[in-house]
């Protein structure tokens, strides 16, 4: 009989926290693989996250979709070994702890590797489980900072600025997802089991499209700076003003000349400065100024929206979020999903960006409160007697909050 999800039968033991791991293990879980998550007695500590409703996070939601949630105090042998009888019998283990929390607790991969060997188990952090900066705690905007990231974003002369939002988290967590599907692949083709080490400032790192061969091949002396609004190297590209309306817009290429004849300055494509990208490029500052004067000159961003898309050049209004949420493609496409949560009730969240045609629906889901499959894991998997269970919350090893 065909396969009710995508990932239907696969386990998965999840001691991640904040979002990294737990954006891995959503994905997992919204395509039908079980997913335990082990939490502390007071729970994740993403459940602190705004916003709130009766004690409630929204962000805990989004993030925790469709897993178990068993509390324990890894501290204490007792949880330790609960863990590791569910591990005997899982497929993946993720973890996004700093590199030797996991040992400490007597997770570690040599230890999970001789329980099962037949284990994908996947570690997440921001420096990697080895180098000089492993031990370090580390956040997403930390990467960011160490991966030459950071200082690309503003102004010239101005203090670097970020985006508040943690896109390195959420790549690491798809990047792991990715990882973890090829090392199944493998296993199901008689490979063995593996230990998988995500280092989120390397991810970002790779991000560096051009960066870093540039600075190589000019032998060192390119070195990428911040460029405001506009980009480093390629022109016209970056971020204009039409208007009241910030519109991004990019001219490469074939696009360069349909960009010229649609402002009616077909004379720059005889000019020397604009003879190609590169010569664009060295020239940015005098060619954006040109688009900008041309804005000016139309004064409605709609108007100059209209113009660009009719003449196929790429461009696009910098849209708020409620904008984005209320956009028609935006729902033609489905990217919002309204989950029914037990007290947020209806709630918005973005939809996984994964489609597949064999499998176009998601289930509904919604997150656990602290412990709330206690009872049920440790009875029905685990064959604990309801003794044994209330015993193990009187010394203080699992735990359950309606949070």
């Amino acid at each position: 009989m065909a396969p009710q999800s995508m990932f239907e039968g696969i386990k998965v033991i999840d001691f991640s926290h904040y979002v990294a791991g737990p954006h891995c293990t959503k994905m997992l879980a919204e395509h039908g693989a079980e997913v335990i998550k082990i939490e502390p007695l007071t729970g994740d500590p993403a459940r602190m996250l705004p916003m709130h409703k009766e004690g409630r996070s929204a962000f805990y939601v989004q993030h925790n979709l469709a897993k178990k949630s068993l509390s324990l105090d890894l501290a204490q042998p007792e949880a330790q070994k609960i863990c590791h009888d569910l591990i005997r019998n899982a497929d993946v283990v993720v973890e996004n702890f700093t590199p030797g929390v996991m040992k400490r607790h007597n997770m570690d991969w040599e230890t999970l590797k001789a329980i099962n060997p037949n284990l994908v188990m996947c570690s997440i952090s921001c420096f990697g489980q080895d180098g000089p900066l492993a031990q370090l705690p580390g956040y997403d905007f930390i990467g960011q900072a160490y991966a030459g990231i950071l200082d690309l974003n503003g102004e010239p002369d101005r203090t670097p600025v970020f985006a508040d939002l943690t896109f390195g988290d959420v790549s690491s967590g798809t990047h792991a997802y990715a990882a973890i599907v090829a090392a199944l692949f493998h296993r199901f083709r008689g490979g063995e089991g593996q230990h998988l080490d995500l280092c989120l400032q390397e991810i970002l790192f790779s991000y560096h499209d051009m960066n870093v061969q540039l600075h190589d091949a000019s032998g060192g002396t390119y070195i990428p700076k911040r460029s405001g609004a506009t980009h480093n190297v390629a022109a016209p590209a970056g971020i204009f003003k039409c208007g009241e309306r910030y519109l991004f817009i990019i001219a490469l290429g074939a696009q360069w000349e349909n960009l010229a004849k649609t402002i009616d300055r077909e004379d720059l494509l005889s000019d020397p400065r604009f003879a190609d990208l590169a010569a664009r490029g060295l020239n940015k500052d005098a060619l954006n100024g040109i688009v900008q004067s041309w804005l000016d000159t139309i004064g409605d961003p709609d108007t100059a929206l209209k113009i660009l898309e009719n003449a196929h050049i790429p461009c696009a209004p910098l849209l708020t979020v409620p904008e984005v949420m209320e956009h028609p493609h935006t729902k033609a496409r489905n990217m919002l999903r309204t989950i029914v949560d037990p007290v947020w009730g209806e709630l918005k969240i973005p939809r996984t960006p994964l489609r597949f045609s064999a499998f176009p629906d998601i289930p509904e889901q919604t997150a656990s409160y602290v412990g709330e499959h206690n009872q049920e894991i440790l009875s029905e998997i685990l064959g604990y007697s309801n003794e044994d269970i209330d015993a193990l919350e009187t010394q203080g090893v699992i735990n359950s909050i309606r949070s």
